[in-house]
């Protein structure tokens, strides 16, 4: 087992505040600038590609089936995503960022091709797991090379841009998307995706090149993988995600309790394991790292919900795929704008960003339990307006804090546990999406999205799913309260 480093035998000030950050101009100028574009650049194609799918999802549905398996499409793509953000450790150690870089884009196209060319849900199925795989590692290796590329004054800036690019996504992927879906060609939205793969890979090859100056130092020992924790997880969500396809609410609920007991035996023994999926300090709620790690979880599952959102849309409120993608898109959008207004906070403002974002989640979600199962109460212009603000709401609500997080996990990691702590934030924030859509297909399935379905099950499913999942970021809302007011940060 590594060293027993904790959390809580860090400096106080660390703990408190994070390094004082520095100016937009210094990342986005010169070859900051250009080496931004390169970390960045695969996350906007993975964010393109969450959008993309989301508004043609109820297209596919339409044509080859599987209204049953709606919420599977999500939960594949995630579960593939942890595999990839856990693998991105060794990937890095022994391909190098340039390298691991490559094998990611390559991986993502691949899953790309096989949905583009799926004749059958169970194909598109397998192509979204592969898709998941290239994105977790995408993503995890745009946080754990900002350490490698950037000046830790940059951080909080580099990880703001981060989470900028799903606001670039919500720019291309409803458009893309809805452009293909109303024309009646949504595969080529997945064709779309590989120049852009191309493009990225191009990037990647000149900015991340050896002696560029990125730092990569290759480890004595090679990482290895925590290959038992990695599949107690995805045994975990698969579970919850099975229970929505039985027809007995009491054995649904048995799946359910089994899939999160799966997860908490996966906890158990990565605590204790020699090769560990999560940094020491990481399942202790009341230290700090423990409750970042939770608020990162408890905060994506409220955001699952987004995956139903332009199915409602389109049949409660009869908008078109590219309106009800752009709509959608709002929670993104409020995503990408809280963590760029927020990430020059430090100190108090820090904590308030932190204590403020559930709460905004929480109502955002009570908002759209109220608005999207009636629709023309209101008006339609001005339902359909309320309905993008609380959308928006349930972004906003993650970005704020969001910059504060994942900065505080790497300030926060043990030493000689970096790399993992910034890989681990994908994996929590990939489970607990993962989880999230697992449960979101059940409430909705269970609430009448399928039996009786139509507009009389699509009401009352909407209803239940998002007025339930508000609990999630309530819990997150309470966590950030206890933590922070009582300094133990």
């Amino acid at each position: 087992m590594p060293p027993a480093a904790s959390s809580s035998s860090a400096d106080p000030s660390r703990l408190i505040s994070p390094p004082s950050t520095a100016a937009w101009s210094e990342l986005c100028t010169g070859r900051n600038g250009w080496r931004a574009l390169a970390l960045t650049g695969g996350v906007a194609l993975h964010a393109v590609n969450v959008h993309i799918v989301t508004t043609v999802l109820p297209s596919v549905v339409g044509e080859i089936g599987g209204l049953d398996w709606y919420a599977w499409s999500t939960t594949l793509f995630v579960v593939g995503s942890i595999l990839g953000a856990t693998l991105s450790v060794r990937l890095l150690a022994v391909l190098g960022s340039r390298g691991a870089c490559l094998a990611a884009l390559a991986v993502f196209a691949a899953g790309s091709a096989g949905c583009a060319l799926a004749p059958a849900m169970h194909w598109m199925l397998a192509g979204r797991t592969v898709q998941g795989l290239g994105g977790g590692l995408l993503a995890a290796l745009s946080y754990a090379l900002i350490q490698l590329v950037f000046a830790q004054r940059l951080w909080p800036r580099a990880v703001a841009l981060v989470s900028g690019m799903w606001g670039v996504a919500t720019l291309c992927g409803p458009a893309v998307g809805g452009l293909f879906a109303q024309a009646g060609h949504w595969r080529w939205a997945f064709w779309f995706l590989l120049p852009v793969a191309a493009a990225q890979a191009l990037l990647v090859i000149v900015q991340l090149r050896p002696g560029a100056g990125v730092r990569h130092a290759r480890p004595a020992t090679m990482p290895r993988i925590p290959a038992l924790q990695i599949g107690l997880l995805a045994a975990s969500v698969l579970a919850i995600a099975a229970s929505g396809l039985l027809s007995d609410l009491a054995w649904q609920a048995a799946g359910v309790a089994l899939g999160l007991a799966i997860g908490v035996a996966a906890t158990r023994i990565d605590r204790q394991a020699a090769v560990r999926l999560l940094p020491a300090g990481a399942y202790a709620w009341g230290k700090p790292l423990g409750a970042i790690y939770a608020s990162v979880a408890l905060l994506l599952i409220g955001t699952t919900t987004e995956i139903f959102v332009p199915y409602f849309l389109q049949l409660l409120h009869g908008h078109s795929p590219l309106v009800a993608g752009y709509l959608t898109a709002a929670m993104a959008g409020g995503w990408s704008a809280g963590s760029l207004l927020s990430s020059g906070r430090s100190g108090a403002g820090a904590d308030r960003m932190l204590r403020a974002g559930p709460v905004a989640c929480t109502l955002g979600l009570v908002a759209l339990a109220l608005l999207l199962p009636s629709p023309g109460h209101l008006g339609a212009g001005f339902g359909t307006s309320l309905i993008a603000v609380a959308l928006a709401a349930v972004g906003l609500g993650v970005g704020i804090g969001w910059p504060h997080l994942v900065t505080r996990v790497m300030s926060l990691a043990p030493k000689g546990e970096e790399g993992l702590a910034s890989a681990s934030i994908t994996t929590i924030q990939l489970y607990g999406m993962a989880v999230g859509a697992a449960v979101a297909g059940l409430v909705a399935n269970a609430a009448g999205l399928t039996l009786p379905g139509g507009v009389e099950g699509a009401q009352p499913a909407a209803a239940w799913l998002f007025a339930s999942f508000a609990l999630a970021p309530a819990l997150a809302a309470w966590l950030a309260w206890r933590v922070v007011v009582s300094r133990r940060w």
